[in-house]
């Protein structure tokens, strides 16, 4: 493993880009008033988050027709064996999306991971956007070795 790694902060538009470079990631929300963390495929449409869920599941009912509900997002590679890569995560309100041919298009492009009907499609408004990238590389002048920023917890 690399001995001297640090963080470094990603702008909103490289956090989305890198979160659209996979096509797995895990949606946090809150079921029966306790967090609950399902991986999802998704995939990035601006300045959303769409993902297919499957009809009945927690999330469909979590995030409900009524306005829908706050939920984190969350997507990354990251090397097991360097702890070398990204992670982003994604705040912001879920709703289910109602119109026929947008739905239509997102199940065409977002093809079911696990097997059971997948038919609803949810978008997450990126609201607030965070990333970050643990890279190899000297800490910055003026830190010291081993101490750079602030690892998420």
């Amino acid at each position: 493993m690399t001995d001297l790694r640090r963080l470094e902060t990603l702008s909103r538009d490289e956090a989305l880009s890198l979160a659209s470079s996979v096509s797995l990631g895990r949606v946090v929300f809150t079921h029966l008033a306790l967090p609950a963390v399902r991986p999802v495929p998704h995939l990035v449409d601006g300045p959303r988050i769409i993902i297919r869920a499957e009809l009945g599941s927690a999330i469909t009912a979590a995030v409900g027709a009524d306005g829908g509900t706050v939920v984190a997002y969350e997507a990354d590679a990251i090397d097991p064996a360097e702890y070398l890569g990204w992670s982003v995560v994604v705040v912001g309100r879920a709703s289910p999306l109602t119109d026929e041919a947008e739905c239509a298009r997102f199940r065409e492009k977002l093809l079911p991971w696990a097997t059971g009907a997948k038919d609803d499609i949810i978008a997450i408004r990126a609201d607030m956007v965070e990333g970050f990238r643990m890279v190899c590389g000297t800490a910055p002048a003026g830190e010291a070795a081993g101490a750079g920023g602030d690892a998420p917890a």
